[in-house]
């Protein structure tokens, strides 16, 4: 339940109304975020927060600066959509007595943790880290409880260091929590121990409020008038409820979703959430009673199917329908569905409904056999051609689809739209006990080894769906494995699955082997790229993935990479999100390509200087038009995996989407790797503007500038300073039934272009991204 409907729901409990409130500023940003803290403006990320600008007048502060306590977010004033005041909110602080150093060393960067050991029912901890001078121990203590964060500080002891951090409060488990509270209070008091109920009530945790409040009315009977307020929390309970199932079932997770509706409590609910419940098993009930009805009239149509030439193509595709149609798909056979008891129709055009659109989608689905037969043999041969690695095979399969309907390239495109991945039923390298966790194989480098990488699908993965992706990478001295539990959660051996957000979301992790062992720095390589590239393009073959909604991530050294293969490769990317990572080398030279791909970094106000070795960059993105840019800093914290900050991570994901087609972009590249942008591949970098890893720096190089636009009049142009370009189309820049204009170099190549099956094809099968196989190449060359 969202904050904002809470205090219309909080009036109903008045009873639990706290007298200290707190007011806020709502910013909305233009890509959908909303922020709420302390609102102020700064003119660069090297200025100190605390004490304002240093430089610059107002007009020039074009940074704003949003602090909730627990982090500052930084964003740029130019993607601001609204900022507006908030109503004051109730907010339960309670502070917890501890020995707090106040004199002693004060913590001015804190390094990578060594050891963190839990909290004890005190509220006590040892952060043990690594200094300059050796690891040490700070005995720490949580000294203040909000709704959203916890103050942690550092305490008397033989060692004194004076440091004030924030966590949130949601990461303490609830028993862990309560007891730290009961220990603090009077539990005999039961004034002290509502504090507790509303501390959980205005944190959203409207279960624990109720377990808290029932468990203070059973110590205290006297209370008993206040039973009705347990019932409301109940409520509020069973509405988060109904919004974890609706957000499984909108994530494609419905037996999951079709248990929780059938297990849904029904005591203390509403009739009104029950009757939502009743409706929402109703739907999962219309749903499966359509499927069974389609499996009768399929039955019903293919018994009066006559013709012989035609009969066992079609016993074969009605068997593959009956045998996957699901709820995922079986919208692809809405036309069928409607027109089956249309008496114009006969039973073989309402086949063909049915076969075609369950292989090119119900928008294209034809009432004619002929067509819905040939892109049913259409689809076979379109796979054996992107899984096959020999190069005759693959000629022999172009010159069957050249002759058949289906295979021309507008029905060629629908096909691989719609069809399951390649390789959906290859053996993975290895299978765990844990469901849909695999580690895959991915050919590598000619002359070096395959590369490895580890998989998690979400529950109830259907290869008919299309999946939102991360793409994560490894720090020094984590591993591979580490970054799939961050993201997905640790395997529950009682529940079987895993519980993290990945897995609530429903989204693919993708986590590559992407380092050599013992490797503390990221080294911007080729072979570090395609470590990543080709392990994502395996995953594209074997998995459904969403290739508009795919992100790319990292820690520590694998932040770096992430933060620079994602300005290297702009296209491939709905966002980059590197955490406590650094900038270096080509992520300086290539800041321009940012504007092309939404960036969300996380880091700590106390991890070294890298604030000030990442400001240049930041300010860029920051305080230039056209950027997408959030940087959230945590206050007191240093260089750390921060899952604080994943829920969030995740509203930001939901809400971006790549766009694969602009309408014109400008990007930049030193490296010959860095050379595919969009519908665009340049070779032939001039010797000025190359320069490789191990050479890096060479100062009198720049960066080639790649420049491209859709132009008005049917067709594209194209600005490089490479000497060679691949021009890709598709219907999404050109119409390919009118004249089409392509310009590079004061040259057209437009003349003559037309759809090609071989260039999808073998788009489809390099590239792997079929949800935009491109449709024609034009070749240029400039030397």
């Amino acid at each position: 339940m969202k904050r904002l409907t809470f205090s219309i729901l909080a009036l109903g409990i008045a009873w639990l109304s706290c007298t200290s409130s707190a007011w806020a500023t709502v910013v909305e940003m233009k890509n959908g975020m909303r922020l709420e803290g302390s609102v102020g403006k700064i003119a660069s990320m090297s200025d100190d927060p605390l004490k304002g600008s240093s430089a610059g007048a107002v007009d020039l502060e074009l940074i704003v600066l949003i602090d909730n306590d627990l982090k500052r977010t930084f964003v740029p004033t130019s993607q601001v959509q609204d900022i507006q005041e908030a109503a004051p909110i109730s907010v339960e602080r309670i502070k917890i007595d501890q020995r707090v150093a106040d004199s002693g060393r004060n913590v001015h960067a804190v390094g990578e943790g060594i050891r963190i050991t839990p909290f004890d029912e005190f509220g006590r901890r040892i952060y043990s880290m690594q200094t300059a001078q050796g690891p040490i121990d700070v005995i720490q203590g949580i000294t203040e409880i909000t709704p959203d964060w916890t103050r942690v500080q550092g305490l008397m002891a033989e060692h004194k260091y004076v440091w004030d951090m924030r966590i949130k409060t949601s990461s303490i488990p609830r028993d862990k929590l309560s007891a730290i509270l009961m220990r603090r209070i009077n539990p005999k008091d039961s004034s002290q121990r509502l504090q507790i109920v509303r501390l959980y009530l205005q944190a959203n945790r409207y279960r624990d409020a109720a377990v808290e409040l029932n468990s203070l009315l059973n110590d205290f009977p006297e209370l008993n008038e206040h039973k009705k307020h347990l019932n409301e929390l109940w409520q509020l309970s069973a509405n988060n409820l109904i919004d974890e199932v609706e957000l499984r079932k909108e994530t494609g997770q419905h037996n999951l979703a079709y248990g929780m509706l059938n297990k849904f409590p029904s005591d203390n609910v509403a009739s009104s959430t029950l009757l939502k419940v009743s409706s929402m098993l109703t739907e999962y009930q219309t749903a499966y009673q359509r499927r069974d009805k389609m499996f009768a009239l399929l039955k019903q149509h293919q018994k009066e199917f006559a013709d012989a030439t035609q009969k066992a193509q079609v016993d074969v595709a009605i068997a593959e329908i009956e045998k996957e149609l699901n709820i995922n798909n079986m919208d692809r056979l809405g036309p069928y569905l409607r027109l089956s008891d249309d008496p114009k129709l006969t039973s073989d055009e309402k086949l063909s409904l049915a076969i075609s659109g369950w292989i090119i989608g119900a928008n294209d689905a034809t009432e004619n056999i002929a067509v819905a037969l040939s892109v049913f043999e259409a689809r076979d041969l379109v796979s054996e051609y992107i899984t096959n690695k020999i190069d005759v095979d693959r000629r022999g399969i172009l010159e069957k689809l050249k002759g058949m309907e289906g295979g021309a390239p507008a029905y060629v495109a629908k096909i691989m739209q719609f069809m399951k991945p390649p390789l959906w039923n290859a053996e993975p390298e290895t299978a765990s006990e844990i469901p849909g966790y695999y580690l895959m194989r991915a050919a590598g480098v000619p002359g070096h080894s395959d590369f490895f990488y580890y998989v998690q699908l979400p529950q109830g993965y259907d290869p008919y769906r299309k999946y939102p992706t991360v793409v994560t990478l490894h720090g020094a001295g984590t591993t591979a494995e580490q970054q799939i539990d961050w993201w997905s959660g640790s395997h529950s051996e009682k529940a079987k699955i895993r519980m993290g957000q990945a897995a609530r979301q429903g989204y693919i992790v993708i986590a590559p082997m992407w380092a050599e062992e013992h490797q503390y720095e990221y080294n911007y390589s080729a072979f570090e790229h395609a470590s990543v590239l080709f392990s994502l393009r395996d995953a594209l073959r074997h998995f459904s993935i969403d290739t508009d909604r795919v992100f790319l991530s990292g820690h520590s050294m694998g932040g770096d990479a992430a933060w620079d293969i994602g300005l290297a490769h702009p296209d491939l990317w709905a966002g980059v999100i590197p955490i406590v990572a650094k900038a270096d080398k080509y992520v300086a030279r290539y800041w321009e390509n940012a504007r092309n791909v939404p960036l969300y970094f996380v880091g700590g106000e106390l991890d070294g200087n890298k604030r000030e070795q990442n400001a240049r960059d930041y300010d860029r993105y920051l305080t230039k038009i056209g950027f997408d840019a959030t940087i959230v800093e945590y206050r007191g914290r240093g260089h750390e995996h921060f899952q604080d900050e994943i829920q969030d991570i995740f509203t930001w994901m939901n809400l971006h989407k790549r766009n694969f087609f602009p309408k014109e972009f400008e990007v930049v590249s030193m490296r010959p790797w860095d050379n595919f942008f969009y519908w665009l591949e340049v070779s032939d970098f001039p010797e000025r503007s190359l320069v490789l890893p191990s050479n890096y720096p060479e100062p009198k190089k720049a960066p080639v500038t790649i420049e491209s636009k859709v132009l008005d009049t049917n067709g594209v142009r194209v600005d490089s300073g490479t000497g060679k370009v691949h021009i890709y189309l598709t219907p999404d820049l050109v119409n390919f039934d009118e004249r089409i204009t392509v310009s590079y170099k004061g040259r057209n190549y437009g003349a003559g272009v037309e759809p090609s099956t071989e260039v999808m094809l073998e788009d489809g099968r390099t590239r792997a991204d079929r949800l935009h196989p491109f449709w024609a190449k034009i070749d240029t060359n400039d030397r």
